[in-house]
């Protein structure tokens, strides 16, 4: 444990750090008034970083396959799981006149490739899940056809830990690994993957995708906006900052708060069980490295729009997490998506409680999505040109200039 947290000293940072590094000016809200900037961001960010779009787990078995609609890319996307195993993405695209090979449900959909194939319902054109063109309808109609140029257009794809990310660019200027960088070593060896059982959670609003990440960032709004689903809040120690190149992330710490009588029935449940009693064991070493007792969870940030709340502390079920995910779908309006993740439950006991738990959650969730909205319109307003940040909104303040130096095309 000493070692790792040696060769990633280099990312933490004090307050008096992060001032200094960071500023404490005020940060303009020019990046999310103008709809102009809109259009430099999914140029100059969205086609060019990788993106969180699935996870391993949702795709188990070869053939089964997750649409997820991308208008911030002005495409939909076909994650599956190929014959041989791998994880692939395409566009959802026939490359016969362009209709969308699998007609999508709504944002996200999922499905399963019979024989490992997908058929194209306007004129039947068949696509195995490698991508390949496998057969044509009356093929000699077409007088020439080269089969082997017309499979699915690929989109470069990777995982890290179970997740599966996607960038559009056709030659990407970093792996994702690289991309990463010392975020994959400071949070890797966690088992994501054995929390399986998810409960999700997603809503438009009408809001730049930008607010919506920014209200997620920081927990300077707990004691006011969460007065009612955390009643009797003790506070919370927000420190142990951490700058990972266009990423970030800090560690909350607190005394927590008081729980109804049914959340503490439910908690029992859930702590008394070997598979989601606390394990703070488990946390990457260097997440919480004095292993204190009054943990409550890690806050990674993954540029440009991923928030994980990564967890086993204190308060919460063992192996624990849940993530926020934000889409633009135009300038004004955002695709937010919660998902919580656990353990599978082995019993009816342990389940019901993993739905409570997850209710909380979504009650908080909900606290939180009421005042996106409201920032925007009066940000439109023209009333603000700026925004005030504390030291608890430090996240914030690093995700706006790591947009602007890639707006500026400081980053490739």
């Amino acid at each position: 444990m000493q070692e790792t947290i040696a060769t990633l000293d280099h990312i933490r940072r004090s307050v008096p750090q992060i001032r200094e590094e960071l500023g404490v000016d005020p940060i303009p809200v020019g990046a999310i008034r103008d709809p102009a900037i809109y259009e430099l961001e999914k140029e100059r960010i969205f086609r060019k970083v990788w993106l969180k779009v699935a996870t391993a787990w949702e795709l188990p078995d070869p053939g089964d396959y997750k649409v997820k609609e991308l208008p911030v890319a002005d495409t939909s996307i076909l994650i599956v799981r190929a014959k041989d195993g791998r994880i692939r993405a395409y566009h959802n695209v026939c490359t016969h006149r362009g209709n969308k090979v699998v007609p999508s449900k709504g944002f996200e959909s999922f499905g399963r490739a019979r024989a490992n194939v997908v058929t194209c319902r306007f004129h039947g054109w068949v696509f195995g899940t490698d991508g390949a063109l496998k057969s044509v309808p009356m093929e000699d109609a077409f007088g020439h056809l080269d089969k082997a140029c017309l499979g699915l257009r690929e989109i470069a794809c990777d995982e890290w830990e179970g997740f599966v990310f996607v960038n559009f660019d056709p030659e990407p200027a970093q792996s994702l690994r690289d991309y990463l960088g010392d975020f994959a070593t400071l949070f890797g060896g966690y088992p994501y993957r054995e929390s399986t059982t998810a409960f999700r959670y997603s809503t438009v609003l009408k809001c730049n995708w930008k607010v919506a990440l920014y209200a997620f960032s920081e927990g300077y709004h707990v004691p006011t906006i969460h007065a009612g689903s955390l009643p009797g809040f003790r506070g919370i120690e927000h420190s142990d900052f951490k700058l990972i190149g266009p990423h970030a992330s800090s560690t909350i710490y607190g005394a927590g708060m008081d729980t109804a009588p049914s959340t503490g029935i439910f908690a029992g449940v859930l702590h008394g069980s070997d598979s989601h009693a606390p394990r703070p064991d488990l946390l990457p070493a260097d997440i919480n490295p004095k292993r204190r007792g009054d943990f409550q969870f890690e806050l990674p940030n993954i540029f440009p729009n991923l928030l994980i709340h990564l967890a086993s502390g204190c308060g919460y079920p063992g192996l624990s997490y849940f993530t926020h995910q934000f889409w633009p779908l135009d300038h004004g309006t955002t695709l937010w998506e919660g998902i919580n993740y656990f353990r599978p439950a082995a019993n009816a006991a342990e389940y019901a409680a993993q739905v409570h738990v997850n209710a909380l959650h979504r009650n908080a969730w909900l606290e939180d999505t009421a005042t996106m909205e409201d920032t925007f319109t009066g940000i439109m307003s023209g009333a603000i040109d700026d925004m005030q940040l504390m030291d608890q909104e430090f996240l914030i303040r690093h995700a706006a200039l790591t947009l602007n130096s890639y707006l500026a095309g400081d980053k490739q």
